[in-house]
């Protein structure tokens, strides 16, 4: 059997949630799971359609709207547009950017209206949903109804405009709500959280089952943001091992996967706190004892030259371990 076609993707950390939810499929996932409204259940799953178009703000510096889908009701020849915006930190103006970019679409339906259409009594502006997903980790505290942006909003009442914004807060969904949604982004949810490293290889093994329901498009989605995304703070030579494990692992592989990646990332832990234990006592772990600094600037030097990691070992009189530990540490600090 060949292996599963690798996607072609290159993630940016910051646009991990906008690939995958380019999907329809995932998308709906999103919408189904986590947008608990009743017109949800009334989606035509038929009529979706992703406006391939940026709504550019010049009043942000040029931040553009990350996807517009646009549905139709079932049974109903309702259409309207769902935005969702993604984002990793609280934005105060929210309320108010979301307000400029659902003024943008409908000038753009306006354009692309014609005059007589338009003047029509029955004519009506497509409905707009906005929906904002943060993965940050503190509480999002902006304001979710748009009037309370406003000065005196409250002296105005109804004469004010207001509208209220879904927000689907990564962070502040539980493990056990994520497994039971057994869905695609539920399970990138699970590992996008701010966890430590022992609770990450937790969720490996409890996600199995979750990943085996997947669709051979679906695993391939989330093996292709797992391996870009998840560990995109690891050291590069920890990011490559698990790159390896997802490139190498078939579709019906999932549970040998899982278990690989698992042994990668606690071989890491081990050798994390190794080298930390190390620091504390003054000495790297093995036979690298006393005039640690000195030791340590030497093999900094040689590794700038290029020297291979075990002509550098066996000149120090160290393992190859060793030496690994202190380049990673010198990538992390540039």
């Amino acid at each position: 059997m060949t292996k599963d076609k690798e996607p072609e993707i290159s993630f940016p950390s910051d646009k991990g949630y906008k690939f995958l939810l380019s999907s329809e499929k995932v998308f709906l996932e999103l919408i189904e799971s986590f947008v608990d409204k009743n017109w949800v259940e009334a989606i035509d799953k038929d009529a979706m359609i992703r406006i391939d178009k940026s709504y550019v703000l010049q009043d942000f510096d040029e931040k553009e709207s990350d996807l517009v889908y646009r549905l139709k009701i079932k049974g109903r020849e309702v259409i309207f547009y769902v935005l969702v915006e993604m984002q990793s930190t609280v934005d105060f103006q929210m309320p108010y950017r979301l307000l400029s970019y659902m003024m943008e679409i409908w000038r753009d339906v306006l354009k692309n209206t014609s005059k007589e259409e338009a003047g029509r009594k029955e004519f009506r502006l497509p409905s707009i949903v906005p929906i904002v997903l943060y993965n940050g980790e503190n509480n999002w505290t902006a304001s979710r109804n748009y009037r309370e942006t406003l000065s005196e909003w409250e002296m105005f009442g109804e004469h004010v405009l207001n509208f209220k914004y879904v927000l689907v807060d990564v962070n502040r969904y539980s493990k056990q709500e994520l497994l039971k949604e057994a869905s695609m982004i539920g399970a990138v949810f699970l590992f996008d959280q701010s966890i430590g490293n022992d609770e990450f290889v937790n969720r490996l093994g409890n996600t199995i089952e979750v990943l085996k329901k997947f669709t051979p498009e679906k695993l391939q989605l989330f093996k292709a943001w797992f391996k870009n995304i998840a560990v995109r703070e690891l050291p590069e030579d920890v990011k490559q091992e698990v790159r390896e494990v997802i490139n190498s692992s078939r579709t019906e592989e999932v549970e040998t996967m899982v278990h690989n990646l698992e042994k990668v990332f606690r071989e890491y832990r081990v050798m994390y706190e190794r080298y930390n234990a190390a620091k504390t006592e003054g000495k790297m772990e093995g036979k690298m004892e006393g005039r640690l600094e000195r030791q340590i600037e030497v093999v900094r030097n040689l590794l700038s030259m290029g020297i291979d990691i075990a002509l550098i070992a066996k000149a120090v009189g160290t393992s190859e371990e060793d030496i690994v530990k202190i380049r990673d540490e010198q990538d992390t600090q540039h």
